[in-house]
């Protein structure tokens, strides 16, 4: 299975030259190689051949080719992933379609993951038959109480099988985080499987969204995009404090990340 080298559990973005035509024209360089990436992918899933190493590959090639255009990545924390010895409920805020591709290059070599999505997905052109074989917990997101229904049920029985469960629970993308959008159904599967939580910050806003197509916006390569892990914790009581200390990392982080950029 492919995996990142990581110095000291951190992985950064080697330095290199990136050719004119890519610093020129980022975004019909890195989607041309997005869509055959997905294109690969997609037929070998409808062919029944797109397991973990294939899943792996496909995000590794994804997260090279938008180095390959200047974008520099910065992952920290792994350690906390490496560590545990049980599947987890891994909560963070959603900036972009970035960390969807990016994440199981990150996630998947440590533990066997899944997302939970929005039903569309799975009717995407193309990418639905990815999406599909990786067995993710499909969402609405138009009824909050089936919606709750679907994530702990199917939450439940995937981390019984050794899958860990990637949660976005601010289900729009947006650059910040709204406490008072922020939702709980992360903590409340944890609480309810009895498994561990993993908060995960991300400012991945060098992909932006687009104007038209939504997936494909600008891709800024003046932007770092960072992922950090927290530590794991255990849902007590009413998982209150748990939810907030969550949504405190993220936002520490982000802070941390925009102070970084404004000193560049």
């Amino acid at each position: 299975m492919r995996q990142l080298q990581y110095t000291n559990r951190v992985y950064r973005t080697d330095p290199k030259t990136v050719s004119l035509l890519a610093r020129t024209f980022p975004e019909p360089v890195f989607y041309s190689q997005l869509l055959a990436i997905v294109y690969r992918a997609s037929a070998k899933a409808k062919r029944g051949q797109y397991g973990g190493a294939e899943w792996c590959q496909s995000s590794f090639d994804v997260l090279r080719s938008l180095e390959s255009v200047g974008l520099c990545v910065e992952i920290t924390g792994i350690k906390y992933l490496e560590q545990l010895k049980t599947p987890c409920v891994v909560i963070a805020n959603h900036m972009s379609v970035l960390e969807t591709f990016v994440l199981p290059v990150i996630v998947r070599p440590f533990r066997k993951m899944t997302f939970v999505v929005k039903q569309s997905l799975l009717d995407y052109p193309i990418f639905r038959h990815v999406m599909r074989s990786r067995d993710p917990i499909a969402v609405s997101r138009t009824n909050p109480r089936q919606d709750l229904k679907a994530v702990l049920e199917g939450g439940i029985d995937r981390l019984k099988r050794g899958i860990s469960i990637i949660v976005f629970p601010q289900t729009t993308r947006t650059r910040s985080i709204d406490p008072t959008r922020f939702n709980t159904i992360g903590v409340k599967l944890a609480k309810r499987a009895n498994a561990p939580i993993v908060p995960l910050a991300l400012l991945t806003d060098a992909w932006g969204n687009g104007k038209y197509l939504n997936d494909f916006g600008k891709i800024d390569s003046s932007k770092n995009a960072y992922f950090a892990f927290g530590e794991p914790m255990w849902v007590q009581g009413r998982g209150t404090d748990e939810h907030q200390a969550i949504i405190d990392f993220i936002s520490r982080k982000l802070q941390e990340w925009k102070d970084e950029r404004g000193k560049g």
